[in-house]
C-alpha cells in the first residue's frame, strides 16, 4: 500500500476511495486530575500529522500563554477548548476528536475525570468500542480509577487500555509497572473488565504511542497505536449475533415500493431470509436489501439499508424486524440501571418520555431499590436519584416494546428518559431483564365498556381536575358544583386531596416525590370512575404540570377538564383557615406549596377560575356552563 502522503499527491481519488473504507474506532480517554489525558490525545493528534501548520503555529502561541510545560509544545491545549480548562488546567466537558492513519479512524472522547462531571463522562462513553484508563505511574490505582473502571464496565465497554503513563517520572521502572498493572487486573475482575492490555507510556514524551521506546526494553506488548489500529470493533463482533433492525422509516415513494429503512443493530441479512416484525409477532421473508447504489446481496451490523418483504405487513417507526428464528423479547416493564443527568432529582411515580431505538413512549420510573456509591462500589438505600447518581430501579411502559438485554446488545437494550414539558434528557439507563409480571399480567376483554356505563347515567363521564394553591378554594368550589350535578341527576363523585390521604394516600408525606405518588394514585382512581362512567371532581393542589400532564394522559380526547382555581398567594394565606400557612412560616411544616416548595400553575387550563372576581356559587355556575357547552350534561 502506497504511504498516504504519496498517494494524495498521485491519485486524490483513490486516496479518497481508501480512506472512505476504513473503519471507525470510537474511544474514550478516562483519568484523573493531571494524569495526561488531554496531553496523550494531542500527542496522538501531533504522531498522526493530522495537525496543520497554522494549528501548530497556533498552539505553540497558546503553549507560551497557557502551558505547563516551559517552552515546549503543550500538547494538552490540543483538547482543552474551554477557557476554564485551559486555566484550571483540567477537563470539564467531553472533547470529541477526530484522527486517521493509513488503516483506521478514529474519534477519540476526552472526558472529564471529576465526580460532578459524571454525565458528561456516561455520554461521551454510550457509543464507544474502546476504553483508554490512565493511570499515573506515580499514584497507582485511585479512588477515581475504580470509579471510571465501574462506569466503563457499566456502560459496555469490551475493550481496556490500560494505559500507565508518565513513566518517565518513575525512570521506566518494570516493577512499578507490575504492581499497578495487577493492582488494576485485581480490581478489574470484580466488575467483569477482562479484556484489559497495560501499556507503559509517557505522553509528554512520546514513549510507546507510535513508536516501540527504547527505554522500556522490558516491554514487548503492542504500541498504544498499534493496538488502537487493531481492536475489533462492536459492530464486527455484532454482526455474528441475530438480526435486528429497528425501522427508522416507512419508504413509500410510491404504490409499487414500500421499504423499511434502519441501521442494522446486529446480526446479518439477505434475501430470502426469514424475519419476524415486533412488537406484532407477524413473519414474512426479505425480498431485497436496497442501499445507495443498488440492491445488496447482504447487509450487516453497522450498515444503513432499506428492506422490502415479500408479504404486506403493517409496520411503522420504532417496530424491530428481528431473525425469526432469534426474535427478541417484548414487555412494559423492566428491570434497569438509571444514571440521573438532570439538575432535578427522578421522582419515582413520574412520567417521563422513554426513547428505545427509534421507539419513543411514556415510562414511569419506581422507587429505587439501591443506589451505587461509584467510588466503593456499595449499595446504598435511596427514594429518588441526584444528579449524577447511579441506582437499580424498576420501569413500567405505557405500552410493550421489543428489547435486548443491555449487555448482549447495547442498541436494543440502551435508552434515555426525557422530560415530556422541557424535551431535556435527564436520564441514560441500560435494560437487564423484563419483570416475570411483564409476562404473566394481562388486560381482561370485558364485554360491557365505558359507552354503555355512560349510556346508562345520561351524561358522558369525564375528569374535573381543580389545582391551585392551599386555601385557593378548591373544594368549596368543588363540593358546589358536586351538589349542583347531584340535583341534575347528574352521576358524580368528589375525591378531595384531605380524604384521600386518610385512606388512599395515608402512607404519603408531602416531599416532592409523596407529592407526585399521591396524584399518580388519584390519577390513576379517577381513570377508572371514568371508565364506569362517572363524572369525578378531584380537588388537589397537584402542584407540577408533570403530573397534572400524566393524568390528562391516561384520559381519552375531551375527558380531562383542567380547572385552575387561581388565587394570589396574599389572599390564599389570608383566608389560612387551617393555620397551614402560620406553621409553615414557622419552619413547622415543611415542602408546604407556595412557601419553600413550588406551584406550577397550568398554561392553558381548559376553564380559569378568579377567585377574586367570583364567588363560589359563581365559579361553581361557571364550570356547569363549560360541562353544558362540551356537552357532558344536558341543559
Amino acid at each position: 500500500m502506497a504511504h498516504v502522503s504519496d498517494l494524495i499527491a498521485s491519485d486524490i481519488e483513490a486516496y479518497l476511495v481508501q480512506h472512505e473504507r476504513k473503519s471507525l474506532l470510537r474511544f474514550i480517554t478516562c483519568g484523573s486530575v493531571d494524569d495526561g489525558k488531554s496531553t496523550l490525545i494531542g500527542r496522538l493528534l501531533f504522531e498522526s500529522k493530522m495537525l496543520f501548520d497554522d494549528q501548530l503555529a497556533a498552539i505553540e502561541a497558546d503553549s507560551k500563554r497557557w502551558g505547563t510545560q516551559g517552552g515546549d509544545i503543550d500538547f494538552a491545549l490540543l483538547v482543552d477548548g474551554l477557557a476554564a480548562e485551559r486555566e484550571q488546567g483540567i477537563t470539564i466537558d467531553v472533547a470529541y476528536r477526530f484522527f486517521s492513519t493509513d488503516r483506521r479512524k478514529f474519534i477519540v472522547a476526552d472526558t472529564p475525570g471529576h465526580e460532578q462531571y459524571t454525565r458528561n463522562m456516561i455520554t461521551g462513553a454510550s457509543t464507544a468500542d474502546l476504553a483508554v484508563i490512565l493511570i499515573d505511574a506515580r499514584k497507582g490505582v485511585l479512588t477515581q480509577t475504580r470509579r471510571h473502571s465501574y462506569l466503563v464496565s457499566l456502560i459496555g465497554i469490551r475493550h481496556v487500555v490500560l494505559a500507565i503513563n508518565k513513566m518517565d517520572l518513575v525512570d521506566y521502572d518494570e516493577a512499578a509497572f507490575r504492581r499497578i498493572e495487577d493492582d488494576y487486573r485485581a480490581f478489574a475482575a470484580q466488575i467483569g473488565l477482562a479484556d484489559i492490555t497495560a501499556i507503559p507510556l509517557s505522553g509528554l514524551k512520546g514513549d510507546n504511542i507510535v513508536e516501540p521506546s527504547e527505554r522500556t526494553p522490558w516491554y514487548h506488548g503492542p504500541t498504544l497505536m498499534a493496538f488502537l489500529e487493531t481492536c475489533e470493533l462492536d459492530d464486527t463482533r455484532l454482526q455474528g449475533g441475530p438480526l435486528r433492525l429497528p425501522v427508522q422509516w416507512v419508504n413509500r415513494p410510491n404504490l409499487d415500493f414500500r421499504g423499511f429503512c434502519g441501521l442494522i443493530a446486529s446480526g446479518s441479512v439477505r434475501p430470502g431470509d426469514r424475519v419476524r416484525v415486533l412488537p406484532s409477532g407477524r413473519e414474512s421473508r426479505v425480498a431485497r436489501i436496497v442501499a445507495f447504489g443498488g440492491d445488496w446481496p447482504q447487509a450487516v451490523a453497522g450498515q444503513s439499508v432499506t428492506l422490502t418483504l415479500e408479504d404486506e405487513i403493517d409496520i411503522s417507526r420504532g417496530d424491530v424486524i428481528c431473525a425469526a428464528d432469534a426474535p427478541a423479547e417484548v414487555a412494559d416493564q423492566f428491570e434497569c440501571t438509571l444514571v440521573w443527568m438532570a439538575d432535578e432529582p427522578m421522582l419515582p411515580g413520574r412520567p417521563y418520555w422513554l426513547k428505545l431505538g427509534t421507539r419513543t413512549v411514556s415510562a414511569t420510573v419506581t422507587e429505587p431499590k439501591y443506589k451505587v456509591n461509584v467510588n466503593t462500589l456499595e449499595h446504598l438505600a435511596a427514594k429518588q436519584l441526584e444528579l449524577n447518581e447511579i441506582g437499580v430501579c424498576n420501569l413500567a411502559l405505557d405500552r410493550a416494546l421489543p428489547f435486548d438485554p443491555y449487555t448482549a446488545n447495547r442498541d436494543t437494550g440502551g435508552f434515555i428518559l426525557i422530560d415530556r414539558l422541557t424535551n431535556a434528557t435527564v436520564g441514560a439507563g441500560m435494560l437487564h431483564f423484563a419483570l416475570r409480571r411483564a409476562h404473566n399480567i394481562h388486560l381482561q376483554a370485558v364485554d360491557i365498556d365505558k359507552a354503555a356505563r355512560a349510556g346508562l347515567m345520561g351524561h358522558k363521564p369525564a375528569v374535573l381536575w381543580f389545582t391551585g394553591l392551599s386555601g385557593a378554594g378548591k373544594s368549596t368550589i368543588a363540593n358546589l358544583v358536586e351538589k349542583k350535578l347531584h340535583a341534575a341527576g347528574c352521576h358524580s363523585y368528589l375525591l378531595d386531596g384531605d380524604n384521600v390521604r386518610h385512606g388512599l394516600s395515608k402512607d404519603l408525606g408531602f416531599t416532592d416525590a409523596d407529592r407526585v405518588e399521591n396524584i399518580r394514585r388519584v390519577a390513576e382512581v379517577a381513570r377508572l370512575m371514568v371508565d364506569a362512567g362517572l363524572l369525578v371532581l378531584t380537588a388537589f393542589i397537584s402542584p407540577f404540570r408533570a403530573e397534572r400532564a400524566l393524568a390528562r394522559g391516561l384520559l381519552e380526547e375531551g375527558e380531562f377538564i383542567e380547572i385552575h382555581v387561581d388565587t394570589p398567594l396574599a389572599v390564599a394565606e389570608s383566608r389560612d383557615v387551617k393555620g397551614l400557612y402560620k406553621k409553615a412560616r414557622r419552619g413547622e411544616l415543611k415542602n408546604f406549596t407556595g412557601i419553600d416548595s413550588p406551584y406550577e400553575p397550568p398554561q392553558t387550563p381548559e376553564l380559569r377560575l378568579d377567585t377574586g372576581a367570583l364567588s363560589a356559587d359563581e365559579a361553581a355556575d361557571a364550570v356547569l356552563a363549560l360541562l353544558r357547552e362540551r356537552g357532558l350534561i344536558g341543559a
